[in-house]
């Protein structure tokens, strides 16, 4: 009996750090990273649910209405992130033990790791009014690893989370001054992350426990682009919740004397929890001849991510504490000459997460960014984008208590105080081609 108890609070505790990591991902707050559209980086995302072209369907499946050619676009976004996490005064409370400082290294540095993220899209035109296309990317990825004696390892030891988003597209051009579009977005997500767990003695090495889980998942999007006069373009756009099923096991092990039990290999978990819905505004306006000025706003709706429920061999709910959320962008496209455009931008996202509820693992701040990039046309039907993007965060508090074996005789509590810091710089190159 006791060692089933160990076994239900041990999975119960691992996966709900696993919608934390997933949390992350959702588009324009906690952990994401834009890399949908080289193009749209270089003007820090400003305007695109108004712009036109397969590039920009991941904002707006309306964006392929009424497009003279077919677009094709492809494009990978370099993702340089500087971190560091520091204790400032963790505190463990073992069963029947004052609280004591949580051993091993004191600063962490660099748990976000690099990467790159890859996109393509493409848009059809069928005739004057229907165009159908299709867009891929990887809009959810991320990836912390604190070393093995890092003062975080009970909130957060390694996270890894890939996700490959397949959105359909089909979009209609009744008049010149109106298009609409809708899309469904097919998402696979894999998710693996690891977590120390303590054992009763200090003096005994901690345990291990491994969470995999893995589906895929269905959304869907809705949008319009308007025109009422040649120089002013307005999109709107609407992206849905999507509720995420991952599939998968636990594995615990190098727990001792009562908690022993708790070893072994669990498999049928079954987490569910919702991403935010993503509300977007955006226009365009030719100012002068060489000059566009952008600008675009998000509303995402994180009180959606309300609850992670967790299914058999266990079942809970575990509360989140997300807010949603606002962000907003500005930025310029400059007609230097016929072949060469530069752009610039700037944007502000808040963070969902929330004081008292932010973990290693989740380790967010509201960001300003900052970018440039530039476009050249390399001939009548393909145009080169380039672009980089500097990211600073506000430093905030890590905060989230966790707790292992709740409600047993063994309750152990970890009481997190410590400190994170990150700035991140981007670069993507891609490219854009009419056929």
């Amino acid at each position: 009996m006791m060692s089933c108890r160990f076994r239900r609070n041990a999975l119960t505790a691992a996966a709900s750090t696993i919608a934390l990591m997933v949390a992350t991902a959702a588009n324009a707050d906690a952990f994401y990273l834009n890399a949908q559209s080289v193009r749209a980086s270089g003007r820090a995302y400003s305007g695109e649910a108004a712009d036109k072209g397969a590039a920009s369907l991941w904002w707006n499946p309306a964006a392929i209405a009424g497009n003279e050619t077919n677009t094709f676009y492809g494009g990978v976004t370099a993702i340089l992130p500087k971190s560091k996490a520091s204790n400032v005064n963790t505190l463990i409370v073992r069963p029947g033990q004052a609280a004591a400082p949580v051993g091993g290294n004191q600063a962490s540095r660099n748990p976000l790791r690099k990467g790159a993220l890859p996109t393509a899209a493409v848009g059809y035109k069928l005739n004057d009014q229907w165009a159908v296309g299709f867009a891929m990317t990887s809009p959810f990825s991320f990836t912390t690893n604190y070393d093995g004696a890092s003062w975080a390892r009970y909130n957060a030891d390694k996270t890894k989370l890939t996700t490959f988003d397949l959105q359909p597209t089909i979009a209609f051009q009744p008049t010149p001054e109106l298009g609409f579009g809708f899309g469904v977005n097919v998402e696979y997500s894999k998710a693996s992350l690891s977590t120390a767990l303590p054992n009763l003695s200090p003096l005994q090495p901690d345990g291990h426990q491994t969470l995999r889980g893995k589906g895929w998942d269905f959304g869907f999007s809705v949008g319009t682009q308007i025109h009422p006069t040649d120089g002013i373009d307005v999109g709107l756009s609407y992206k849905s919740s999507v509720k995420h099923v991952l599939k998968g096991s636990i594995t615990t092990a190098g727990l001792l004397g009562p908690l022993a039990g708790g070893n072994g290999t669990l498999g049928g978990l079954r987490t569910t929890f919702r991403t935010p819905w993503q509300a977007t505004a955006a226009v365009r306006v030719r100012a002068s001849t060489p000059l566009v000025i952008n600008a675009q706003i998000i509303r995402a709706g994180w009180k959606k991510f309300d609850a992670i429920r967790i299914g058999a061999p266990v079942s809970a709910a575990v509360v989140e504490n997300y807010k949603s959320v606002w962000s907003v962008a500005a930025g310029f496209d400059y007609d230097v000459t016929e072949k060469l455009v530069l752009r610039s931008g700037i944007a502000f996202a808040q963070t969902p997460t929330q004081d008292g509820s932010r973990s290693p693992r989740v380790p967010d701040g509201s960001r300003t960014t900052f970018a440039i990039g530039a476009s050249y046309k390399w001939n009548d039907r393909i145009t080169i984008d380039a672009a980089a993007d500097y990211l600073s965060f506000k430093k905030n508090t890590l905060d989230r208590p966790d707790g292992f074996y709740p409600g047993s005789p063994a309750q152990t509590v970890v009481l997190t105080n410590g400190r994170i810091s990150n700035r991140v710089l981007t670069f993507g190159l891609g490219a854009r081609m009419d056929f």
